[in-house]
């Protein structure tokens, strides 16, 4: 409602009504949805993004966002440095930290400028996101080795029989017999062939399970298994069967950097159904509300650079070093850094360890970031 008058033709004291959209991972994407919200507002001269930013209307459709956020943070900023006695116009001063007891959020912040200083005394740049693996980083190998994966080997045959008519299985099932006609071509250890409906419900689900049992020994990284995972753990959380499970320094640090704005997503081989169950039902509650987004393997495989520069792209920084990623796995850190990320690597209980020499700062526990 503040916003109101830096919108054409607006006044403090008028009305606007603004349709709200869904975001998309590109700004290009929007263009179907704005379309439609205009056509179901032919007056409206703004669309709200959710989770994005306002856009307006000029000679164009163009964004605020930029506009929208920043003014009160660098007035937040002008003040704190003020207070400290600094000159904002030299910004020669180096880091800042502890600053309490300075208008912003009405509470004592811990903030920083530019840069901040690690325990080592070494600069680290500026982050606006961090990106989070899950197994060994967020959440303990355990939990995923030892309690999802054999509820999901436990349940696939049940589940499959009792949503096989959906079309949300069904949609499961294309995405498998895909993935094992692939398999089958290779020569894939475990691959049966997957006959076809006019077989019958019962020897196509039969041909399924085995497929999926085999995939899951494999620890397999591919969408059809994870997909259909994520929809059998989806019943276990809302049958009180399962609860997510992180470590005890995460939801402290995942508060913390929500209060600092840095956004914070996760990148994980599980499907994004599979990543926001594990959240929205942990041990501590539903963290969620501290996650801007969740990126599974339809960016791409996590040992690939592509993946993270995909990534990158999607979050809209102006450098991928901008962005912090956090896993546990030496081959995901390589191909993030090659990308141009900042990368640390998370030292947990039963993670593998790490080659000799891998030249990666490390961690125990996010606080410590």
């Amino acid at each position: 409602m503040e916003m109101i008058k830096g919108i054409k033709g607006h006044g403090y004291y008028d009305e606007l009504v603004v349709p709200i959209i869904e975001n998309t991972a590109y700004e290009f994407e929007l263009t179907e949805s704005l379309a439609k919200a205009i056509e179901a507002y032919p007056k409206t001269t703004a669309v709200l993004v959710r989770n994005h930013g306002i856009y307006i209307w000029g000679d164009s459709w163009i964004s605020a966002k930029t506009q929208a956020e920043c003014y009160h943070y660098l007035f937040d900023a002008a003040i704190k440095l003020h207070q400290l006695g600094l000159d904002c116009s030299t910004p020669d001063h180096g880091p800042i930290q502890n600053v309490k007891g300075v208008l912003g959020c009405g509470g004592h912040i811990s903030t920083s400028v530019k840069a901040v200083a690690d325990s080592n005394h070494e600069i680290e740049p500026l982050r606006r996101c961090i990106v989070l693996d899950i197994e060994g980083t967020t959440t303990p190998i355990s939990f995923v080795t030892e309690v999802l994966f054999p509820y999901a080997r436990g349940n696939v045959g049940k589940h499959l029989s009792a949503t096989y008519d959906t079309a949300e299985t069904q949609d499961d099932i294309k995405l498998l017999r895909s993935q094992v006609q692939d398999d089958l071509k290779q020569g894939v250890v475990g691959a049966v062939p997957i006959p076809s409906d006019d077989a019958g419900k019962e020897d196509v689900i039969a041909a399924l399970v085995a497929n999926v049992e085999a995939m899951i020994r494999a620890d397999r990284k591919i969408t059809a298994l994870k997909q259909l995972q994520g929809h059998i753990w989806q019943t276990g959380y809302e049958n009180n069967e399962l609860e997510g499970v992180v470590f005890e320094d995460v939801p402290e640090a995942l508060e913390k950097w929500h209060a600092l704005g840095t956004k914070v997503y996760i990148y994980s081989s599980g499907s994004r159904l599979a990543q926001r169950l594990i959240f929205g039902n942990t041990n501590y509650g539903d963290l969620r509300k501290y996650l801007s987004g969740f990126f599974d393997t339809t960016v791409g495989n996590k040992r690939e650079a592509r993946s993270y520069v995909e990534i990158s792209e999607s979050l809209g920084v102006d450098k991928p070093s901008e962005i912090l990623f956090v896993t546990d796995v030496y081959q995901e850190a390589v191909a993030a850094k090659a990308a141009g990320l900042e990368v640390i690597i998370s030292i947990r209980p039963g993670n593998a360890p790490l080659p000799d020499n891998h030249g990666f700062k490390t961690i125990k526990s996010f606080l410590e970031i």
